[in-house]
């Protein structure tokens, strides 16, 4: 374990504050349903329920000795109470400590409030002390009768849903943490010697005592955190590493792999086919790949690469090995668009090299007619169809395989655990496909460490010869006029243009520019020799169809369009993108957009057209996205800064669907414990794998099997 963590003694412990029992009554299961929304169901689940911050009710202070915002607890004699009604009804208390008065103000008060604060009563409040016309003030502070022990520690605050007070919540939490069994899941010989032990750790945390430096709890820099965020990651390490083991004692079709194939086979004749050569990095990445598919394991890789780095063509080559091994493929993607224009490229690559075979590739999407779905299931079931393309209908219970031994899934990070299970499952016989996984959002390291361990990766990280820089633009959105006058010169070059919309129709709650009204617009200010088109995801997919058809030939010069065309999407010509409302949208959306330009020889742009807010300027976080687009078109460096400021939760997408993200370890400052975790966790699995399973369950319970998609 990280020095930062380690030969720091325990602090005394504050005893856990007492709270007085609560009778059994109807309420209860109404507790137990909040309670189970919070996910607290083990006393160990209660355990590890941490507090989002603290109250300091260990001490008492002078009205005299506070300052202008302060948090402050004081105990006084009530003077004046009264309920006025203007400006609004609200409860108005004055207390006075012998020091100095503070009046009390609630705006929602009940009559037990006013019967509480009665003239003479000696009370405890605390609250945040502000200055105001009449002096000292608290706003809503809580209130208690004087006189009562002080607690020893912090009071915590929890994180609650309704239905479920802090005083219910406490209780409760300190009733599973009693309860709780702690011993040590991780053998002293190999870790975290001199560091805090589990049990200390967590009261501490629960109950901290008020000398400690309460920097040190915010940013979980405390031993006690180091301690709790080091076994959280090393229960994820663990987790990932037992899928990895499990997964490498099921068998899979042995594809055989020669570095010079035969001339005939069909990964040969691709290669030919091909109008481009292949990079290094395709032909590095495809060596990985086909040495994975020539193995009984089953392959569980990830292909990530930037926008444009040619992972299609990747993909068709491991297809291309698997039929030449007597095989089938099957290749989904999230979009009818993106697995249209992977079908566009195959097919025109492959469907005449198969048809020599008597072979084809089908094409599945729940949009089809049932005769013409039922025509390539056909052709699936049989065999004839060696490569399938299509989306959610791949998965479909009627489409039944002949052999399927690799499955190709693209934008992997948009579809969940039950759905990769479910393409896995299309497997004849006890084999196990093949999987490999696609993405055009590169993994930052940390990411790759701790969420994808489970997985070997593969990164492209040449793009082919030939693509030209994006320049990036950030441009208000009252400079509309020079962006027209942007997309007038680029037609008049013979070039195409993409303006992307975040809302189809108008919205009262959002005003942002919808892309009907939008291409109304251009349409009227690029005259009528220009065609401008609109694409949606609500438009019937023929429509959808017809639309990209036009554009891709040009007959559409300007797509006004939703983020529908974020991936896949491949038109060379088109040579500008605008971004409307470009603040509203992610960083990885955004990078993601502006990957649909710069795909041919022409100097491309990337407009970011945003709306400053009242104030002048966009909030914080819009204001890092834009500012990374307009200094990087680095994708991994997109996708350090986006997990950054996202954090790993949004960042995984659907691929975590039931995974445990982690809660209290931070990827971007905790990467020696992380380091420390992946160190120790094999030596967990094979020397005590007794504790590592003790340890697994502890932390993570059933959620752990999300690993074995």
């Amino acid at each position: 374990m990280p020095a930062s963590a380690k030969s720091v003694r325990p602090q005394k412990t504050a005893n856990p504050p007492t709270v007085a029992p609560v009778a059994p009554g109807a309420g209860l299961s109404l507790v137990q349903r909040a309670l189970r929304k919070l996910g607290l169901v083990r006393d160990i689940d209660f355990a590890l329920y941490l507090p989002m911050r603290y109250e300091d009710e260990t001490r008492i202070v002078r009205l005299a000795d506070t300052r202008d915002g302060d948090m402050a607890q004081v105990e006084g004699v009530v003077t004046e109470c009264e309920v006025v009604f203007r400006p609004r009804r609200q409860l108005i208390a004055t207390i006075d400590d012998g020091s100095d008065t503070c009046q009390l103000r609630f705006f929602n008060f009940y009559p037990s409030q006013q019967k509480q604060l009665a003239v003479g009563a000696r009370v405890r409040v605390r609250g945040e002390v502000r200055g105001g016309f009449v002096g000292r003030q608290m706003m809503h502070p809580t209130v208690k009768a004087a006189g009562t022990a002080l607690p020893e520690a912090l009071t915590p605050v929890y994180s609650t849903v309704a239905g479920l007070p802090q005083p219910v919540l406490r209780r409760e939490v300190r009733s599973g943490l009693a309860r709780a069994v702690l011993d040590e899941t991780i053998p002293v010989q190999i870790g975290l010697r001199g560091a805090w032990d589990l049990r200390s750790s967590l009261t501490f945390l629960h109950y901290p005592t008020p000398d400690v430096a309460m920097a040190t709890l915010e940013d979980h820099s405390h031993p006690a955190w180091q301690r709790i965020k080091a076994e959280e990651l090393l229960a994820q390490q663990l987790s990932q590493l037992q899928a990895r083991l499990e997964r490498a004692a099921q068998r899979a079709p042995k594809l055989p792999f020669s570095p010079k194939p035969q001339p005939s086979s069909l990964h040969a004749q691709l290669l030919a086919v091909l109008p481009f050569g292949l990079t290094g990095a395709q032909q590095r990445v495809g060596e990985e790949i086909s040495g994975d598919l020539a193995r009984e394991i089953p392959m569980h890789r990830l292909l990530q690469g930037d926008v444009g780095s040619g992972k299609t063509v990747v993909a068709a080559l491991a297809a291309a090995r698997c039929i030449d091994a007597g095989f089938q493929c099957a290749l989904m993607a999230p979009t009818e668009i993106l697995a249209a224009q992977h079908f566009g490229k195959l097919v025109g690559w492959l469907d005449p090299l198969l048809a020599e075979r008597g072979l084809r590739v089908a094409w599945l999407t729940g949009s089809q007619k049932k005769k013409e779905r039922d025509t390539m299931s056909a052709a699936v079931e049989s065999g004839e169809a060696a490569l399938v393309i299509g989306t959610h209908a791949v998965i479909s219970e009627k489409v039944r395989f002949k052999n399927l031994a690799l499955a190709i899934i693209d934008e992997q990070h948009r579809f969940g655990v039950a759905q990769r299970l479910a393409l896995r499952g299309k497997a004849v016989g006890h084999l196990e496909p093949h999987l490999l996984m696609m993405s055009a959002t590169p993994i930052p390291r940390t990411l790759a460490m701790s969420y994808y361990a489970d997985l070997d990766v593969s990164t492209l990280d040449e793009l082919p010869p030939g693509r030209t820089p994006i320049v990036t633009k950030l441009v208000a959105d009252h400079r509309r006029d020079e962006v027209i006058a942007r997309i007038q010169a680029q037609l008049g070059q013979g070039r195409q243009v993409y303006w992307v919309c975040p809302l189809i129709e108008e919205s009262e709650a959002v005003d942002l520019r919808n892309a009907t009204e939008t291409r109304d617009e251009l349409a009227d200010s690029l005259g009528p020799a220009v065609n401008v088109g609109l694409l949606h995801s609500r438009m019937p997919t023929a429509e959808k169809q017809a639309v990209m058809a036009a554009f891709t030939a040009n007959e559409i010069q300007v797509l006004v369009s939703t983020t529908v065309i974020e991936v896949g999407v491949d038109v060379p010509n088109a040579s500008l993108m605008v971004i409307e409302h470009a603040e509203r949208f992610g960083l990885s959306q955004l990078h993601q957009l502006r990957g649909r330009v710069g795909r041919g020889a022409a100097a491309s742009a990337c407009v970011l057209l945003y709306a400053p807010g009242d104030s002048g300027r966009v909030g914080e976080a819009a204001r890092a996205r834009l500012k990374a687009m307009a200094e990087t078109s680095d994708g991994f460096e997109i996708a350090r800064r986006d997990l950054a400021i996202r954090g790993p939760g949004e960042f995984l997408g659907a691929r975590q669907s039931g995974a445990p993200l982690l809660r209290f370890a931070d990827l971007s400052t905790d990467v020696m414990l992380l380091a420390w975790a992946r160190e120790l966790a094999p030596v967990m699995l094979e020397k005590h794998p007794e504790l590592a399973q003790r340890h697994i369950d502890r932390w993570l319970g059933t959620k752990a099997e999300y690993l074995k998609a």
